[in-house]
């Protein structure tokens, strides 16, 4: 499935998923959305649901085994508190969440774009300023399956590799905030083990 008529449920209200949610239903695709944890209504039915809830609630995510779930969510102690899964180099927090909806099929993206960025900055195929999306996922054809969202949502989807590499645009990178072409984008995510986070990841996981 990688066309229009996918269905996509968006958990989270905030900011950002009501500007993913307004980006795929100019695209054409069928969008629920569920502001709560606690009563997600249709939204855990849809082909492909996008999660764009504070990252502490990831314990309180619905069932979603067989589910083609969008990880869009990013750790901040400020309003996560502070999570020693979340601060362990070992680890990216797509993996974490992964092991807490069992069968669920992740894909790490829309992460590492300011709201501002999703209300604005998408451009049709083919506009010269364009910006990309980081894509990365264990399955191929599940990160295809995203990759063609991210791309009807009006952004240039730049294939990251597997999940564990989604660390390489999450906060403190050099790719987390940037407006990139997917050149850009592209270089920076090769530079990612050179970089400050990168040595540190790189050691923790005896790299």
């Amino acid at each position: 499935m990688t066309d229009s008529r996918l269905t996509v449920g968006i958990l989270g209200a905030g900011r950002v998923g009501k500007a993913i949610a307004a980006l795929l239903r100019t695209a054409g695709y069928d969008v629920a959305m569920a502001g709560s944890l606690d009563d997600p209504g249709t939204v855990v039915s849809a082909d492909v649901v996008v999660l764009a809830v504070p990252l502490h609630q990831y314990r309180n995510l619905p069932d979603l085994a067989g589910t083609l779930v969008i990880d869009a969510m990013n750790y901040w102690w400020e309003l996560d508190g502070s999570r020693p899964e979340f601060e362990d180099a070992t680890t990216s927090s797509s993996e974490v969440v992964a092991l807490h909806l069992p069968g669920a099929r992740i894909v790490k993206t829309l992460n590492h774009l300011s709201g501002y960025a999703l209300e604005e900055l998408a451009r049709p195929r083919g506009s010269a300023d364009r910006i990309a999306v980081a894509v990365a996922g264990d399955d191929s054809a599940d990160t295809e399956v995203v990759a063609t969202l991210v791309d009807h949502m009006g952004f240039e989807p730049v294939r990251a590799g597997k999940l564990a590499y989604g660390v390489k645009f999450e906060p403190l990178t050099e790719a987390f905030g940037a407006d990139a072409s997917a050149a850009e984008l592209h270089d920076m995510l090769e530079r990612f083990w050179g970089s400050q986070r990168g040595r540190v990841v790189a050691r923790a996981r005896g790299l």
